[in-house]
């Protein structure tokens, strides 16, 4: 069985485009159901969106990397906004300990002069072509830490970061 054509002119205009807005209607719809979803409920709605947590990885494993090749940056790691970059190091021998954790901008800088890595190395270079090392990078804000779990995962404690920076 064929379907029905569409004789009129006005039948063929009219009809895709009603089509057309109740999908979309169908699309918004969706959407602000999803929102409403995401923001709602017991658990911290930013918590689902950027976890307050960053998970690095096995610190043996680590800790042999930045031995070879210096400290590890990251660039904007789990936050929403994604307003500071960390730089993670590890001192001393053992992989449980020594981990410290510093943002990817000069101490007497704002983040508005963030520092580049020379690849492989520990120096970094900032906005005005400073070399540096870890120990003249800004200090993170209370909260923010690195934290070992089960001597065996190293994790960063991001709740420090503010959403305003």
């Amino acid at each position: 069985m064929r379907p029905p054509e569409l004789r009129s002119p006005v039948a063929r205009a009219v009809l895709p485009v009603a089509g057309g807005l109740i999908v979309l209607t169908l699309i918004a719809g969706f959407t602000w159901a999803m929102a409403a979803y995401i923001s709602s409920g017991e658990v911290d709605s930013s918590e689902r969106l950027a976890p307050s947590v960053f998970t690095v990885g096995q610190v043996e494993y680590l800790a042999d990397i930045i031995a070879s090749d210096g400290p590890l940056l990251f660039a904007q790691p789990g936050t929403a906004a994604g307003e500071r970059s960390i730089v993670v190091d590890h001192r001393g021998d053992d992989p449980a300990t020594g981990w410290r954790v510093r943002w990817a901008f000069p101490a007497d800088r704002s983040d508005a002069c963030p520092v580049t890595q020379q690849v492989g190395t520990d120096t970094f270079v900032d906005c005005e072509g400073r070399d540096m090392t870890v120990d003249d990078l800004a200090l993170p804000d209370d909260g923010v830490r690195p934290v070992v779990y089960d001597r065996s995962v190293l994790r960063i404690d991001l709740r420090g970061v503010t959403a305003a920076g």
